[in-house]
């Protein structure tokens, strides 16, 4: 999902005998902490779903809700949250998330019944959504050096990549050893050390930001009645479906309105844009559909043990990390579409055989099955957010910039690396700060000529 942020400027360190100069590598494991548990706490709960169902008499709908209370909140207050992060100051921001999503972290350990944990997860979704944008424009303040700075975002988003592959294993080790509650206690160790990390880190000013609150409102009614309509179903369900339907007219009007708003509806007036969206979608409802799905499957159908279930998560989870550095080299070759079309059609051949799984199949042909899936989605995301991301700035933001001087396409050619290096602020002298441009850029290049 790509996120709203600018770089921040940073306050003069107080000068005194007592002052130390804030450190860049610490500012880095304070981000790369955040981002680790906010990324983990999308996927550990999977495996631990059928321990909460049993503890706390939960159905399948209310183990649903314990995992889409929190992915939901996260992914609807991402739109406003970059805004907010740099109205507040991205190190004011970043340690108010941190704090409250650790607390919320002791409430869902220790939350006595199920509208309590989800309550409490709830709250969890809120601190991550802000907790993001914040902690990579902390990476983005620490590294004022072009490369160094390219070269920290990339070790921030790999964290992120070892938290989801860890999160299945995490999940079923703690339940197993522990309990289910464990899965969020590990939290508060994690969030104090980056909160004490923090206070080595650069203050951020705040600069202002324009907040779209009508926009964000609409649309996290429409994206939590939807939802609701989806789990619920029935007469309760055809309800919230027309709420849905109504929020999201809603927030159509009031966008279209909008000086600054939340989502440019402009970007979708591009065909290519509409794809990778609906793309971008259908590997979120494959790979986490299935990591539910499963996740189940291998406790209360087969009956095995919760960490025997997050191993068997391991083969596909962890070929994510490796598979996203084979297709940024593959994006940055062919360009984007090569490895977004070799992606989907490897996940649909991975789909297909899931189909005829039974309680009967044995578990380790199930987890051999579940690979492809991983592949096809690790080789799609990473050039659809590079692709997304620069459709994002060439719309909104660059074509002001003396490099943008034909009208924005579909980036298929431009190279990922180039993006990414442009995203974390690389700047090339001749390139319009380091905007790629198609003079520039060709499928075979990584590098705009002009750097």
């Amino acid at each position: 999902m790509p996120t709203n942020q600018t770089m921040t400027t940073t306050q003069p360190a107080r000068s005194g005998p007592k002052s130390r100069p804030p450190s860049t590598a610490l500012t880095l494991t304070a981000a790369l902490l955040g981002f680790a548990i906010i990324t983990l706490d999308a996927s550990v709960v999977n495996v631990a779903l059928p321990a909460i169902g049993a503890d706390l008499t939960a159905g399948l709908s209310g183990l649903q809700w314990v995992v889409d209370a929190y992915t939901l909140t996260f992914a609807a207050l991402m739109l406003s949250t970059g805004a907010f992060a740099d109205r507040a100051g991205a190190s004011r921001a970043y340690g108010a998330g941190i704090a409250v999503f650790t607390l919320a972290s002791a409430v869902c350990g220790g939350a006595p019944n199920l509208p309590a944990l989800i309550g409490a997860r709830v709250v969890q979704g809120a601190a991550a959504a802000v907790v993001l944008p914040a902690s990579l424009a902390l990476v983005r303040q620490a590294y004022p050096d072009a490369a160094r700075r390219a070269r920290a975002v990339a070790l921030w988003a790999a964290g992120g990549s070892v938290a989801v592959a860890l999160g299945p294993v995490a999940g079923g080790a703690l339940t197993t050893a522990w309990d289910w509650r464990g899965i969020f206690f590990i939290n508060l160790p994690v969030g104090a050390a980056a909160l004490l990390l923090l206070l080595r880190s650069p203050r951020s000013r705040p600069r202002p930001a324009p907040l779209d609150v009508p926009g964000q409102l609409t649309a996290v009614v429409a994206l939590g009645a939807l939802t609701f309509a989806v789990i619920e179903g029935g007469a309760t369900g055809l309800v919230a479906l027309g709420a849905a339907v109504a929020a999201g007219a809603a927030f159509v009007r009031i966008e279209t309105r909008q000086a600054h708003p939340v989502v440019p509806l402009a970007l979708f007036r591009n065909r290519n844009v509409c794809v990778a969206v609906a793309v971008g979608a259908a590997c979120s409802v494959a790979f986490y559909g299935a990591v539910f799905v499963f996740s189940l499957f291998f406790q209360q159908v087969q009956g095995r043990s919760a960490l025997y279930a997050g191993v068997m998560f391991l083969p596909m989870s962890g070929l994510i990390a490796v598979t996203n550095i084979v297709s940024g080299k593959l994006a940055g070759r062919y360009g984007v579409r090569m490895p977004m079309l070799l992606g989907q059609w490897l996940a649909v051949a991975g789909l297909l055989p899931l189909l005829a799984v039974d309680a009967y199949t044995p578990s380790v042909v199930v987890a051999v099955l579940l690979i492809p899936l991983a592949l096809g989605c690790a080789l799609t995301v990473p050039p659809l957010t590079a692709a997304m991301m620069e459709r994002f700035h060439r719309t909104g933001r660059a074509s002001r910039r003396a490099c943008s001087t034909r009208p924005a396409r579909w980036p298929g050619a431009w190279p990922s690396r180039c993006s990414v290096r442009w995203w974390a602020g690389a700047s090339r002298p001749g390139c319009g700060g380091g905007s790629p441009c198609r003079r520039c850029c060709s499928p075979r290049r990584p590098w705009p000529r002009c750097a």
